[in-house]
């Protein structure tokens, strides 16, 4: 018996291809994107692209703050699927960064003690979501992440987060090392969560004025944030696997926060 054949998908209206969500793409487009302050989360460059609109770009990157990568120009062609990306791709944001120093003058006015989450080169979009729905049931009153090396806050991270993205201020520092000074000035309790910390969560005092910094699975924590911190507390491992995924060591550290706010 001959075997059926079923027809190729083909688009029947010949139309284009669909505009992706999560990114802009053309120089003269991501100019125009930044010069009206649309939020940006990184942008791409093709590896040895040299033109004046390339160069108006990185000015303007530079200016605000946005990280630039430079990559082969196959990454850029597999990402636009033969879009006219012309060297230049830029990642949208579905948030609106906050400004850190204005949050904690928020704080301040209100009387309120911070309860804040730094997050360390921890890159995965879904664990970033995660992280964000657990920090906004718990409290959390901002997150603060690096320029580089953080997950992009784009529409997966958005639904992973239940939408808790929508409420949960987060801050985009240029160094991590800015936040963490700035906190010693305000005396704000560094609390450094790893696993090689002899002083476990629940035996520690998390009460106060607080910044709990967890880092990736793969690289813990920046090891001269470590060295600033006020403390460092574990979570008790009981069984064969000595470690936790990041968002479940945050919903744990957190909860006990919680608690002990609660009952003091």
């Amino acid at each position: 018996m001959e075997k059926k054949r079923y027809p190729e998908k083909t688009n029947r209206n010949n139309l284009p291809p669909k505009e992706p969500k999560d990114f802009i793409y053309g120089a003269r487009t991501v100019i125009e994107a930044i010069e009206a302050d649309k939020q940006i989360d990184k942008i791409l460059l093709k590896k040895g692209i040299d033109s004046d609109l390339r160069n108006d770009v990185t000015v303007l990157a530079e200016q605000k703050g946005i990280p630039m990568q430079t990559v082969p120009i196959e990454k850029l062609d597999r990402m636009a699927r033969n879009l006219n990306h012309q060297g230049v791709i830029a990642f949208t944001s579905v948030i609106t960064y906050e400004d850190l120093d204005q949050i904690l003058l928020k704080l301040h006015e209100s009387g309120k003690e911070p309860n804040l989450l730094m997050i360390d080169q921890v890159n995965d979009v879904r664990n970033f979501g995660a992280i964000a729905r657990t920090a906004e049931c718990l409290g959390v009153d901002a997150i603060i992440i690096p320029e580089q090396g953080s997950a992009r806050i784009n529409s997966d991270a958005m639904k992973v987060s239940a939408g808790a993205l929508n409420h949960i201020p987060v801050c985009r520092v240029k160094h991590l090392m800015d936040a963490v000074h700035m906190f010693k000035q305000q005396e704000i309790k560094l609390v450094s969560c790893t696993e090689k910390s002899t002083i476990l969560a629940f035996e520690a005092d998390l009460t106060g004025p607080v910044c709990f910094i967890f880092g990736s699975e793969e690289k813990g924590i920046t090891p001269r944030i470590i060295r600033f911190s006020d403390m460092e507390v574990a979570i008790p491992m009981m069984g064969h696997i000595g470690s936790l995924n990041v968002g479940v060591s945050v919903g744990i550290v957190l909860s006990e926060a919680v608690r002990q706010r609660l009952t003091k």
